[in-house]
Order: C-alpha cells, then sequence, then structure tokens
C-alpha cells in the first residue's frame, strides 16, 4: 500500500512539474456558484456539454466502419447495425443524444433569456451561445443525410430547395449546397465533410471561447433575485455543483441507454433517387416549426414569393434572437422589460404549438 502511495506522489509531482495541473485545481476551487431560486438552471449548459461528448464519442466509433458513399453508406450503417457487435446501439445512442443535446440547447437557450443572463458583460457569452445553437441544428441537418436512406433523401431535398427561393443567388446557393443541381452522391460526400471536420472545428473553437468567458464572469445572478437582495449564498463549484452535475449526466446516460435499448434508430430503405417521394416526409423535430410555416404560408404576400417572406422572416428573427443584448436596453441596466419576456414566452408557445401541429397534420410533401 505504502508503495502505491509514494508512485502516486510521484506520478503527481510528474505532472504538475510539466503541467502544473494545481494552477487549474485552485481556479476549480475558487469558483462558486449563486444558489437562490433559479439554480436549477444552471445545469442546463453542463448536460448539453456532457450530450455533446457523448456525440463525440459515438461518432467516432461511427466512422470505423461508415463510407461516404452514394454506393457504400446504407449499405455500411446496415452492416453496422446488423453485424457489428452493439453497433446498432452506438447509432441510436448517437441518435438519441442528438436529439437530447439540441432540446437541452433549447431549454438553456430560453432560461438564459427569461433570467436575462445575456446581460453585460455576459453579451459576448450570449453572442457564442447562439453560434452554438447555430451549430448544433447545422450538426442536425447534415448528419440526416448520411445514412443515405429514403426518407432522409427526399427530406434533405426539400430543406436544400429553401437554398434556392433567394432571387439572383439562389440558384447559386443551391449549387453550392448540393453540390450540384440535384442531391447525389456529391452531396453526402460534402455533408459528410462538414460533418465530421468543418462543424467540429468550429465548435470546438467557439465552444472553448463560450467556456472561457462563463469561467471569467461567472454565473449570473438573475435582475429579480438581486432586487430581493441577492443570493442566498454561494455554493463552491468543485466538489458541491460538481458533483450535482455528475448525476445529472449519469441520469442522462441512463435515459439515452434505455431510449436507445427500447427505441432503436430505424434505417428503413436505401434512397432512390429516380422512386417518387414518399408520402408524409418530415424534417427533425427541431425544424418543424419552420417547416409548417412555410406550408401555411400563400403562394404569394404583397406580390412576394410566400417562401421566400418566410425565408427572410426566420433570417430577420435569427438576427433578432442574436441581438437580443443590444435591443433589450432595459434588461441591461438590470431593470424589468416585459416587452421581451412577452415576445420569449410567445416564442415558445409559438414553436411548441408549430411542432405539435407538424406532427398531428400529417403533412405530405
Amino acid at each position: 500500500m505504502a508503495r502505491i502511495q509514494t508512485w502516486l506522489a510521484d506520478a503527481a509531482a510528474w505532472l504538475e512539474d510539466r503541467i502544473g495541473y494545481s494552477g487549474l485545481q485552485k481556479l476549480a476551487q475558487k469558483k462558486d456558484v449563486p444558489v437562490h431560486r433559479h439554480t436549477i438552471w444552471y445545469y442546463l449548459g453542463g448536460m448539453t456539454l456532457f450530450l455533446f461528448i457523448v456525440q463525440i464519442a459515438t461518432g467516432i466509433l461511427l466512422l470505423f466502419y461508415y463510407r461516404p458513399s452514394a454506393e457504400e453508406a446504407f449499405e455500411s450503417v446496415q452492416f453496422l447495425m446488423a453485424e457489428v457487435k452493439f453497433g446498432w446501439l452506438v447509432r441510436s445512442i448517437h441518435s438519441w443524444a442528438a436529439n437530447l443535446m439540441i432540446f437541452t440547447l433549447f431549454l438553456h437557450l430560453f432560461s438564459v433569456l427569461l433570467v436575462k443572463a445575456y446581460r453585460p458583460p455576459r453579451d459576448l457569452t450570449w453572442f457564442s451561445g447562439v453560434g452554438l445553437l447555430g451549430l448544433a441544428m447545422a450538426f442536425g441537418f447534415t448528419g440526416y443525410l448520411l445514412p443515405w436512406n429514403e426518407l432522409a433523401y427526399f427530406a434533405t431535398r426539400v430543406g436544400t430547395e429553401i437554398t434556392g427561393v433567394f432571387p439572383v443567388v439562389g440558384d447559386f446557393f443551391l449549387s453550392v449546397a448540393r453540390g450540384g443541381e440535384d442531391v447525389t452522391g456529391a452531396t453526402l460526400t460534402r455533408f459528410y465533410a462538414i460533418h465530421v471536420a468543418v462543424l467540429p472545428g468550429a465548435t470546438l473553437v467557439i465552444l472553448g471561447l463560450h467556456l472561457f468567458l462563463v469561467q471569467k464572469h461567472g454565473m449570473s445572478v438573475p435582475p429579480s433575485v438581486e432586487q430581493e437582495g441577492g443570493a442566498r449564498g454561494v455554493m463552491p463549484f468543485f466538489p458541491n455543483f460538481l458533483l450535482r452535475d455528475l448525476v445529472g449526466w449519469l441520469t442522462a446516460l441512463a435515459i439515452l441507454a434505455a431510449l436507445a435499448a427500447f427505441i432503436p434508430a430505424e434505417l428503413g430503405q436505401k434512397a432512390d433517387p429516380f422512386a417518387p417521394a414518399p408520402a408524409g416526409i418530415k424534417p427533425e423535430w427541431y425544424f418543424m416549426f419552420m417547416f409548417q410555416t412555410l406550408k401555411y404560408l400563400p403562394s404569394h404576400i404583397l406580390g412576394i414569393e410566400g417562401e421566400l417572406v418566410g425565408v427572410l422572416g426566420f433570417a430577420v428573427a435569427g438576427l433578432f434572437l442574436l441581438l437580443v443584448p443590444v435591443l433589450d436596453r432595459r434588461g441591461a441596466r438590470g431593470e424589468s422589460s416585459k416587452v421581451f419576456t412577452w415576445i420569449i414566452i410567445g416564442a415558445i408557445v409559438y414553436i411548441l404549438v408549430l411542432t405539435y401541429l407538424g406532427y398531428t397534420a400529417n403533412p405530405t410533401v
């Protein structure tokens, strides 16, 4: 026993001499988390990060078998699910983790909005968080095509057609998105490169900035709590808050395993570009409210194509979301801003209602 303790002490001294990990330990011990009635929302950021790590780990395992070509993509996924031990489980966890990650990311976004945690000096933290939301949805869109099955193929064809609605530059955007005039093997290769190289690289950079800013500025206290005299106290991040985070992560892992085991990801039929589009094609749930909005718009609005109006409307909404710290001047001063609060609540209700209608109306394409 004494020999093991000596070996561990020597190993710790070796690491300290080369990387100085004690500085990181002191930094973690120095960080505190405010304790108040909204403290529970602080756990959503760590949960989203954990699910992203699960995505990376399972994605790397899938890469060992996946072949990014129209001729072999479907068969490689089929082989993974049928022949590789626990291959079906890894793919199912990857699929469910993607959905749960975007779900917790939306919850994190709206909780930050409602408690006004975007106030200066955390406005740059907000900008990086909105960027991460956009990257997460891009992950979902590009990853959906990779199995090269029937639903993914035609859903991607419909999704990429939206880029072609812009006048003058629409055809160019469509060609760039598809790698040609239609969804082909070139599209699959392009989406694969974006999904496994471009998006992870961009995410790691922005995520690193986001975590640095969170560490620098600490956790925000909502204005309502500040007006009541501030937080009741503080909780040390290490080990108290981190241990609670770990409990949440283990719970999420158990939920992922249960979903993957009882509702495994399906593969469906291989894509056939010459076959007619099957009825009832729908996007992933986090794109459903956009899809339904475009379906409800008339063909022309004030002489402009309805689809173009819808796409431009979503672009303006995205810009509004990004610039919330700049636009909400009352919130920036720590004052009550009921207009922004009701806008946020209205957006949440709109997204929920349109998503529900999208799944109950059984739309066809």
